[in-house]
């Protein structure tokens, strides 16, 4: 049998947020799910009928044992080890491949296979030792090559001294130098390939970052030209890659409107919450229709504006929470959280999002909805 049928268990590797809104997909269609993570009781995916079991990603018997119990494994975040993919590989079907999770856990890989191909990306260079810093073009981005995420392991340097300096202060891992781009914003796309090779793509959406972490997303974006080209981008990286599964294309887009490719996600994210309400088939059911090898969903807008604004941890007080009934009063405002019992400044909490009748009124909804959190 090509797919698996409902009453199947999903296998993930991970037990976070992004865990828990696909548990919450694959329930809906009668799926059962497991996740294996270092965390323990409760997670985010156990809190929404998870099965969990816990144990490190490096004790390959513990990731074998977990493979052989469920029908198909997938991960919610990159920071696996490829040899945990391989290991469950050999018992059952990892979709997305642990050869698409060791590409693009590492920037370094992923800016090459990229190159390779002919993507369009920014001017990169390896660093393997300070003297590697010199004879690049500055100010620039020191990047750690794995391990990295909301801006964390990296550094803006203005010149070869600053990025020997900062390459020691991140203790001399492997690293990328990044050129810095002129970009008249950021923007992704989310796709997904079925066993079959079927590609959809959901509308590219404009990304707002504050202290690197994504703050707002909006979509659609308006230019449709530039929604094609990114369609088109992603399913030539879908296909070399080989994905089965969801996975997001981050973009720079230029002043002069050309597309860089930033990096890749190999699950689903961030940028692509606001599909649970704003599209046809969300995010995350997607993911769970390509790795069962069920028809993919469509991606339709079910609106003509839709945003998401992230919750992070700075937004609750020192004592007790924000102000909930405020922001669930708002009409046509979806409130998701997370599940997670201590708020920290930059942790995401959850998110909100809105629909309306442009992408502006739908990103000024979610931002006035979150002010009315701190009243």
């Amino acid at each position: 049998m090509s797919h698996l049928n409902p009453g199947a268990t999903i296998g993930v590797l991970g037990s976070g947020q992004l865990g828990r809104m696909m548990t919450q997909a694959a329930t809906r269609l009668g799926y059962r799910v497991a996740c294996f993570s270092p965390d323990t009781s409760p997670t985010p995916c156990a809190q929404v009928g998870a099965s969990e079991v816990t144990g490190s990603y490096d004790d390959l018997d513990a990731v074998a044992a977990f493979a052989k119990s469920v029908d198909v494994v997938t991960f919610e975040f990159e920071n696996v080890s490829a040899a945990a993919a391989e290991t469950a590989a050999k018992y059952a079907p990892v979709r997305p491949s642990g050869d698409v999770l060791h590409t693009t856990q590492n920037r370094l890989r992923e800016k090459s296979f990229l190159q390779k191909i002919g993507v369009p990306t920014t001017i990169f260079k390896a660093v393997e030792c300070a003297a590697d810093c010199a004879d690049f073009s500055y100010p620039a981005i020191l990047k750690t090559a794995g391990f990295g995420y909301d801006g964390k392991g990296q550094r803006k340097v203005a010149s070869a001294s600053e990025a020997q300096a900062a390459f020691t202060e991140l203790g001399e891992p492997p690293c990328i130098l990044e050129a810095l781009v002129d970009f008249a914003y950021e923007a992704s796309i989310v796709g997904a390939r079925g066993i079959d090779g079927t590609f959809v793509a959901y509308p590219l959406v404009r990304n707002d970052h504050a202290n690197h972490i994504l703050d707002l997303t909006t979509a659609p974006l308006s230019t449709k030209t530039d929604t094609g080209e990114a369609s088109a981008l992603a399913e030539g990286i879908f296909e070399a890659l080989g994905v089965v599964g969801v996975l997001c294309v981050e973009l720079f887009v230029t002043t002069d409107g050309q597309l860089l490719v930033n990096e890749l996600a190999p699950r689903p994210h961030n940028s692509g919450h606001w599909s649970i309400e704003g599209a046809a088939t969300s995010q995350f059911e997607q993911q769970v229709r390509a790795v069962c090898g069920l028809p993919l969903g469509s991606t339709a807008l079910q609106a003509p504006g839709v945003a998401m604004a992230n919750l992070l941890g700075d937004l609750w007080p020192e004592s007790g929470e924000p102000n909930w009934a405020a922001a669930l009063g708002v009409p046509g405002v979806h409130l998701h959280l997370y599940g997670k019992t201590q708020a920290r400044p930059g942790r995401k909490m959850g998110h909100l999002t809105a629909l309306a009748p442009t992408p502006v009124a739908a990103a000024d909804c979610v931002l006035n909805t979150r002010k009315l959190l701190a009243l």
